[in-house]
């Protein structure tokens, strides 16, 4: 009989965590309608923060039956079977837990449970706003947990529940005809592609930014709803702040994912499901800048208003978009349509309505000011820094959207053709790197004024030294790049030439600025600090994408495929085992194939393995060492860690470096051919390889005739044009995989055989168990050589072994070298910094009230002069 209680916990927990969100929602909305100060009555307070809580622990009660439930491998329910397996490691398990769309919503429903106790903590203290803003948040989690309620009755569903059993989920599948109880011995696994270390924290680092971009959110509403129209914009900053941050880091860590794990040889696709968050991240920016102008100057706080609701409106889009269904057909990695696709438009239409019925209704009620912007006004440019923020996003989301109009057109009964650009990445980068460029100026000329006195000769004054700066290094790189061999690009396209200036002057005006401000209060530099990291962002981006240099072309003048894309057989190299071939000014040469080892460093050759019936256990063949060091003997039992995956060695040899690389790869029944690159790191480069083709695994090879040798003890044969030495024979009392019974004997030959690289030693098997003749046979890869010890002689001491051979091994590989793409990763980090400078010092403000009263005022204008 299966036991449930977990999944009855679990759901039970979610229908709580339901009702106490709409509880807490509504006790909010009343708490707001009157304030503590008129009235002293504080129950409805009181209720709400009762309701939130009671939601919270419910939430933690979902999280921890999912997770039991894909810890203790409880394949009875269909969520551990679909996403999780018995051989997945702790830390995989925990992607499984986000693998599925119920469990991405319940990641999201848990960071806006932690940053809603967040802010009701902080609303004890400035009680003005824990109402509002907490009605908000408790409304959004309505939604979300109305996502995993599972709750049908008849053809209407509301949510898909995790706790679903597999009997209930396959019902129709015979084999629970035959025995409701079945339980299958292992799951179906983690996606391949998700098995690796940055999808444990990738995942939770974007929602924690999905959540936070609430909050701003909350505050805009709040402000709108409670007449505060200005007052919000002090509290909601810092959270903006946070917001974008997490966001901006959590895409680049999605970035790097897909740099080292997948094989298109980059880290940005343009695929929808990327480009969907990069969206609302651009606009949330865009924010951020048009609300600090508003507390310098009083000016953008309509469009401050306009901005923050769009990119939470654009999340909720993207969320649409990516769980829907309706990228199916255009992205790559979106999540499959649970029949949620209503659900989640209404979700998005409820807080598109709400936000902008609120906007229209107070629209005339925001104040503004008349207060004219010059050329030379900070402001002026941060609007136009703003400006460009959001037309970059908005010509990436016309197209993006694409499957969304031929979607909606549909619906209505006309027919619509409409398709994504064939060439996603040209397309998107033509418009794209303009808007880099005017970023890159904006954020050097912008800054400039903005810690400057706002006039014509302070301005010269401030833009003289970077600009010069910026000038003498571009021409440096420019000269080095197209005269003389030390880059291995040449820096000769002028819009890239452009990209690079402007960025370069970014750079140096912002560390001016932080040079000035290290002698007021170094506390202030953030933005200065997040500027410098955008920029060097867009350089790396520039270098690494805009020069990335395909090294492996095929010069052989042969043709690997006529079934091969064009791309295979011009930019890949065909590498048969241990013949070194010649590519750029390397010598390469594949040596191999290895695999994962409990307890080993590094890779094991499969040579050294001998596969039992359990994929996951094998037999060492021989003693397995790295170093001096003996970490299992002949015949010694050994957990492999992900069996399915082979790492090919890969050997780089150049005057000035040798190296070996490992690329990973797998052929998986349903997805075919999945390839890892493996990266050298160099100071100015990453080397970047990947295999593209290899022979079948699972395809049995194609061996010759067998070919017959009789030899005694000393004899010299010669197998497939390489010189074999016979040795002679020994008992053995072992043989891999097999379990020799008393009487049961078993010998092997030894034998020498010398190649070209090294010698292989050969030890085929001939044993006679329960009185019948078995042979184990000697493969050698390097050689394609297959011998086998075929029988004894015993009058003549003579034996009779079989040699067949094969194709050798071989690997079809792809290089890059990615110039400079280590800027892209170091100006992120400096980014972040930037941000959480930026975090503390809004913080801070808010906290003690700073630039409220008019003393305080003038002291920050001074320490802006």
């Amino acid at each position: 009989m299966i036991n449930t209680l977990i999944g009855d916990v679990g759901h039970a927990s979610v229908i709580v965590a339901f009702v106490a969100a709409i509880v807490a929602s509504y006790a909010y909305f009343m708490a707001s309608r009157q304030t503590t100060e008129e009235s002293g009555d504080t129950s409805w307070r009181k209720l709400a923060r009762g309701a939130f809580y009671v939601h919270a622990i419910a939430v933690v009660a979902i999280i921890f039956s999912l997770f039991n439930i894909i810890y203790e491998h409880r394949y009875e329910y269909y969520y551990a079977w679909s996403h999780s397996s018995n051989h997945l490691p702790v830390h995989y398990m925990i992607s499984c837990f986000w693998e599925g769309q119920e469990g991405s919503f319940l990641l999201w429903m848990f960071w806006h449970v932690a940053l809603g106790v967040v802010l009701m903590n902080a609303g004890k203290k400035n009680k003005q706003w824990e109402a509002p803003v907490m009605a908000i948040f408790s409304f959004v989690q309505i939604f979300i947990s109305s996502m995993i309620l599972g709750v049908v009755i008849g053809d209407f569903k509301l949510g898909s529940s995790p706790f679903i059993l597999m009997r209930d989920f396959m019902a129709d599948a015979p084999v629970f005809a035959m025995d409701p109880n079945f339980k299958p011995a292992d799951g179906t696994g983690l996606n391949p592609l998700l098995q690796n270390y940055w999808m444990v924290i990738h995942p939770p680092t974007l929602f924690l930014g999905y959540a936070a971009s609430l909050v701003p959110f909350a505050f805009a509403i709040a402000g709108l709803w409670k007449g505060k129209f200005s007052e919000w914009i002090r509290p909601a900053l810092p959270w903006s702040h946070f917001a974008a941050v997490t966001l901006g880091v959590g895409i680049v860590m999605g970035a790097y994912w897909a740099y080292e794990t997948l094989n298109f040889g980059g880290y940005w696709n343009w695929d929808p499901v990327e480009n969907a968050v990069y969206i609302p991240w651009l606009v949330l920016v865009g924010g951020i800048h048009t609300m600090i102008a508003y507390r310098r100057s009083k000016q953008g706080l309509r469009a401050s208003f306009i901005l923050v609701i769009t990119s939470f409106v654009l999340i909720l889009y993207a969320t649409f978009l990516t769980r829907s269904g309706i990228l199916g057909n255009a992205s790559v990695h979106s999540f499959t349509d649970l029949g949620l696709s209503g659900q989640l438009f209404t979700y998005m239409m409820a807080f598109v309505v709400l936000a902008i019925g609120l906007l229209v209704y107070n629209w005339k009620k925001i104040p503004t000011t008349e207060k004219e912007l010059s050329t030379y006004s900070a402001e002026f440019w941060v609007f136009i820094g703003a400006a460009v923020l959001c037309l970059a996003a908005f010509q990436v989301l016309v197209t993006t959207s694409i499957p969304v109009y031929n979607a909606f057109l549909g619906f209505i009964g006309i027919e619509s053709n409409a398709a994504l650009p064939a060439d996603q990445i040209a397309h998107y980068t033509k418009f794209q790197l303009w808007g880099g460029v005017a970023i890159a100026i904006l954020t050097g000329i912008g800054q400039l004024l903005w810690w400057k006195k706002a006039n014509k000769k302070s301005f010269k004054d401030a833009i003289t030294m970077p600009l010069m700066l910026t000038l003498l290094f571009a021409s440096l790189v420019i000269i080095l790049s197209n005269k003389f061999d030390i880059f291995t690009f040449k820096l000769d396209n002028p819009v890239y030439i452009l990209l690079f200036v402007v960025s370069l002057f970014a750079v140096f005006a912002n560390f001016s600025i932080i040079l000035g401000l290290l002698q007021k209060k170094v506390t202030l530099s953030g933005g200065a600090v997040a500027h410098i990291g955008i920029a060097l962002m867009l350089i790396g981006i520039l270098f690494s994408s805009g020069y990335s240099n395909i090294i492996s072309q095929n010069n052989s003048g042969l043709l690997y495929s006529r079934e091969f894309p064009d791309e295979i057989n011009r930019d890949n190299v065909l590498l048969w085992r241990n013949t070194p071939v010649q590519m750029d000014r390397f010598k390469v040469s594949y040596h191999g194939q290895f695999q994962e080892v409990e307890g080993v460093p590094g890779y094991v050759n499969k040579e050294l393995l001998y596969q039992t019936d359990d994929m996951y256990k094998a037999i060492a063949r021989g003693n397995i060492q790295v170093g001096e060091q003996v970490y299992f003997e002949t015949g010694d039992t050994l957990e492999l860690v992900s069996p399915e995956n082979t790492y090919y060695e890969v050997n780089y040899e150049s005057d000035k470096e040798n190296f070996v690389l490992y690329p990973r790869a797998q052929v998986n029944p349903n997805m075919g051919l999945l390839a890892s690159p493996d990266i050298k790191h160099f100071a100015g480069k990453d080397l970047y390889t990947h295999v593209s083709t290899v022979p079948d695994p699972n395809e049995e090879k194609d061996w010759g005739e067998l070919q017959e040798y009789e030899v005694t003890a000393g004899d010299t044969i010669v197998i497939n044009d390489y010189i074999a030495i016979f040795n002679g024979i020994e008992q053995i009392e072992q043989v891999p995989g097999v379990q020799l019974a008393k009487g049961d004997v078993a010998v092997q030959a030894a034998m020498k055989i010398m190649g070209e690289r090294k010698n292989y030693h050969a030890h085929p098997v001939l044993m006679i168990k329960d009185q019948m003749m078995g042979r184990v046979p000697e493969v050698i890869e390097d050689l394609g050589i297959r011998i086998t010890f075929l029988n004894i002689d015993t009058e003549n001491h003579r034996f009779k072994i079989g040699v067949n051979v094969t194709q050798k091994d071989y690997i079809i590989l792809k290089a890059m070298e990615k110039p400079f793409v280590n800027v892209l990763w170091i100006g992120t980090i400096i980014m972040a910094i930037g941000f959480v400078m930026a975090i503390v010092r809004r913080n801070k403000e808010g906290n003690t009230g700073e630039g409220k009263t008019p003393k305080a005022k003038e002291k920050r204008k001074a320490q802006v002069a």
